[in-house]
């Protein structure tokens, strides 16, 4: 009996100590701030899909894709040099996490429209999120017309293609970053009658920093069509390149099997292969300009 009661006398001390290091380290964690992640890629695309980045708060973005011919063209193209795909753009940030964007593309002769918004930040510290989360939404109008004789024209209803798009990505470290990208593509009339209406897609992509400046991107789109459509002439979209920040500019230079540079096209519509040689040079080069009186040049994160 004198034991145990000198036993509670001598797990005072233990139990204080306990309780101050357990108060200590809940004041550790509330000292510590929640740090958002910036930067898990430098462009708001990788190569030709959408980054999970938007374009910051009264920020305009003024975007030009390219991509010349095959490179398999011979030397008589000059190895594709000879051809050439443009698309330009404008994206504006309406708030941080919210952008819209409106693009031409000479192939095709089509106008899209888009909006991004991001739902979830990356952030470390008190509060650890582990993934940046942005909804993508676009509506690609076709306008090019037919010249096949007999061929009546499409209707608007016709001409008209929509995407959706979750962007999941994650910057493991300053210089990993990973991204994945369900994506959702509906044609109201497909370029071949024998293709479905509704193509579901995943996209994975990512980019690596070589430099301080400078990082190498990948990325690689599987469309999940059925054994119905092996005979049509369509490839999975892959991609490699560069991205070359300066200043306000971003130079991206890449390979790819697509020559479309808008989701209907290098989701639905890549007729190349690496396998046969069917790559295209190209490059992207975005210049943001800053609409806001306080700011007189735009703030750029690596």
């Amino acid at each position: 009996m004198t034991l145990l009661r000198i036993i509670p006398f001598l797990l005072i001390p233990l139990l204080g100590r306990a309780q101050d290091d357990l108060l200590g380290e809940l004041e550790k964690q509330a000292e510590q701030p929640t740090v958002p992640v910036v930067a898990t890629f430098k462009s708001t695309r990788i190569i030709n899909g959408h980054s999970v980045e938007t374009v910051k708060r009264n920020h305009m973005d003024f975007r030009i894709s390219h991509r010349f011919g095959r490179l398999n063209s011979g030397a008589y193209e000059l190895f594709g040099l000879d051809q050439a795909t443009i698309r330009l753009g404008l994206e504006y940030g309406v708030t941080d996490n919210l952008m819209i964007g409106i693009g031409r593309s000479s192939e095709q002769k089509a106008y899209d429209f888009f909006g991004k918004y991001r739902v979830l930040r990356q952030t470390t510290g008190a509060r650890t999120v582990p993934v940046s989360v942005t909804l993508f939404g676009s509506t690609v109008i076709r306008t090019i017309r037919s010249f096949i004789p007999g061929e009546q024209e499409r209707s608007f209803q016709d001409k008209l293609t929509y995407t959706g798009q979750v962007l999941i990505a994650r910057k493991f470290s300053e210089r990993l970053s990973l991204q994945l990208t369900p994506t959702y593509l509906y044609r109201n009339q497909p370029e071949l009658a024998a293709d479905d209406q509704l193509l579901l897609a995943v996209g994975i992509g990512g980019r690596y920093k070589i430099s301080k400046r400078v990082s190498l991107n990948g990325e690689y789109f599987w469309a999940l069509r059925d054994e119905s459509s092996d005979a049509l002439p369509y490839y999975n979209s892959l991609a490699v390149g560069f991205d070359i920040e300066t200043g306000g500019h971003v130079f991206q230079l890449h390979f790819t099997n697509s020559l479309g540079m808008i989701e209907k096209q290098f989701i639905g519509e890549t007729v190349g292969t690496w396998g046969k040689g069917d790559i295209h040079y190209g490059f992207n080069i975005s210049r943001t300009f800053s609409l806001d009186r306080k700011s007189k040049r735009a703030a750029t994160d690596w």
